[in-house]
């Protein structure tokens, strides 16, 4: 097993139409704005961006994410990784009765020096912290649509 290699699927249910859904995740820049464990969004072009990002453990992560698939029909969002962490990452996004359902899956590969020597102690803690960060960005992303 590669203890520096991650799979994640996380499922939000959301009480708001597909398309404010879709419309919001795909503007990465505002991501700050909402989601406190995405400290900065820096755009380099239209399909480019870099984040730096950290949630509940002292450290944080800066990478590259390129747009990889943007189909608004399909309700799908990709981007391709680089930097402290090299993967992708997909949103999902499809109506779920009155609401919408979300599914977030990425698979990446740990590359920062830190994260790496930790990774057989650190990865109970490390998946908390993703799941940690995901569960803030739902409740963001809900008072975001609420107040749209």
């Amino acid at each position: 097993m590669d203890w520096t290699h991650y799979r994640f699927r996380t499922l939000w249910s959301l009480p708001a139409p597909p398309a404010l859904v879709y419309t919001a995740l795909e503007r990465i820049g505002d991501y700050p704005h909402w989601w406190p464990q995405v400290r900065s969004v820096t755009l380099l072009d239209a399909s480019t961006a870099v984040l730096t990002v950290r949630s509940v453990l002292p450290y944080e992560l800066t990478l590259t994410a390129r747009e990889a698939r943007r189909d608004p029909a399909a309700g799908i969002l990709e981007v391709v990784m680089s930097g402290d962490i090299e993967g992708w990452a997909r949103w999902t996004v499809t109506g779920d009765g009155p609401g919408t359902a979300v599914r977030y899956d990425q698979e990446v590969d740990v590359g920062k020096p830190l994260l790496r020597k930790l990774a057989v102690p650190g990865r109970p803690l490390f998946r908390l912290n993703h799941r940690l960060m995901m569960r803030s960005g739902r409740r963001g992303l809900l008072r975001r649509l609420d107040a749209v």
